[in-house]
C-alpha cells in the first residue's frame, strides 16, 4: 500500500518537473521578447536576459511611429474582418448542404475534393493564384489577399461546418418548411443562428491565422501604403543585420489586438471543435 503511494508521488512529482520544465521552454522566449523592448541596442547585446536597467516606454513610441500602426493595423484589419465574413458565409452554406445531402454521391465527392484542399499548402500554386490575381486587375489590392484567404480557409471551415450540423435536428427544418419556409429562409433563420458555437469557433481560428499571414500580402501588395502589420515589422530585417530593439516592439503591437480578441473569445473554441469534431 505505502509503495503504491510512494509511487503516485514519484510519478506525480515527475509530471510536475516535467510541466515546469516544458513551461520555462515556453516562457523564456517571451520574457526576452519583453524585456528586450524595454532596453537600448547596447543594453540588449550585453546582458540579453536580465531586466531593463529602467523602464521607458520610447521603444514602443518609436515603433508606433515608424511602422505607421494605424495605417498598418487598419489593412490588416480589413483583410482580416472580410476574410473571416467571407469563409462563414461559404463555409456554412456548403457545409449544411453537403451534411443534409451527405447521402449522395455527388455531394461525397464534392466534400472529398474541398478537403483535398487542406493537404496541399497554397504557395505550391502561388505562380498560378499570381497571373489569376494579375488577370483580374487586383494586384497590389487588400481584396486579392482577402479572396486568397476566402479560398485558402474554406476547406478545414467547411469541414467543422458540416461535423457541427449533425447535431442539429433535422426536424426543426421540417416543421419551417410546412409552415411555407422556403429553403433560404430555413438555412438564415432556423439553422444558421443555431450555429454560433462553431462559428466563433471559424472566426477566432481563422483570424489568428488571417492576422499572423505573411506571405499572402508579400506576394500580392506591393507599395508601403497598403502594407500590413507584418511586413512593417519585416522592415527592420536586413541583408547583414537585424535591429531587434526596434522589432520586437513592433512584434508585441502587432499582436496585442489578437491577444485581447483571443482572451475574451476563447471560451468558445473549446464547445465549437468538441461539438463539430465528435459528431457527424
Amino acid at each position: 500500500m505505502k509503495s503504491d503511494k510512494t509511487n503516485k508521488k514519484i510519478i506525480h512529482l515527475l509530471s510536475f518537473t516535467l510541466m515546469l520544465v516544458l513551461g520555462l521552454i515556453v516562457a523564456i522566449p517571451l520574457y526576452y521578447l519583453l524585456v528586450t523592448t524595454f532596453k537600448t541596442p547596447l543594453e540588449a547585446a550585453v546582458s540579453p536576459l536580465s531586466l531593463p536597467k529602467s523602464l521607458s516606454f520610447g521603444a514602443y513610441t518609436a515603433a508606433f511611429q515608424k511602422m505607421e500602426y494605424p495605417r498598418a493595423f487598419m489593412n490588416t484589419f480589413i483583410i482580416t474582418f472580410f476574410s473571416v465574413i467571407g469563409v462563414i458565409l461559404c463555409s456554412s452554406m456548403g457545409g449544411y448542404v453537403l451534411n443534409r445531402k451527405g447521402d449522395s454521391k455527388t455531394a461525397k465527392f464534392i466534400f472529398i475534393m474541398i478537403l483535398s484542399g487542406i493537404m496541399f499548402p497554397y504557395q505550391m500554386s502561388v505562380l498560378g493564384l499570381y497571373k489569376v490575381i494579375q488577370g483580374l486587375n487586383l494586384m497590389n489590392t487588400l481584396t486579392a489577399v482577402a479572396f486568397i484567404n476566402i479560398a485558402v480557409n474554406i476547406p478545414f471551415a467547411t469541414f467543422m461546418f458540416r461535423s457541427f450540423i449533425s447535431t442539429i435536428p433535422g426536424e426543426l427544418e421540417e416543421a419551417a418548411k410546412i409552415d411555407g419556409a422556403g429553403f433560404y429562409r430555413v438555412f438564415w433563420v432556423i439553422t444558421f443562428p443555431l450555429m454560433k458555437p462553431v462559428i466563433a469557433t471559424v472566426a477566432i481560428l481563422n483570424s489568428l491565422t488571417i492576422w499572423n499571414d505573411f506571405m499572402g500580402p508579400l506576394y500580392f501588395i506591393q507599395s508601403r501604403p497598403k502594407n500590413v502589420i507584418l511586413q512593417e515589422v519585416y522592415r527592420n530585417v536586413g541583408q547583414f543585420s537585424t535591429d531587434w530593439t526596434s522589432m520586437f516592439p513592433m512584434m508585441v503591437l502587432g499582436v496585442l489586438p489578437l491577444l485581447v480578441f483571443y482572451l475574451l473569445m476563447q471560451k468558445y473554441i473549446i464547445g465549437g471543435v468538441m461539438n463539430g469534431a465528435l459528431k457527424g
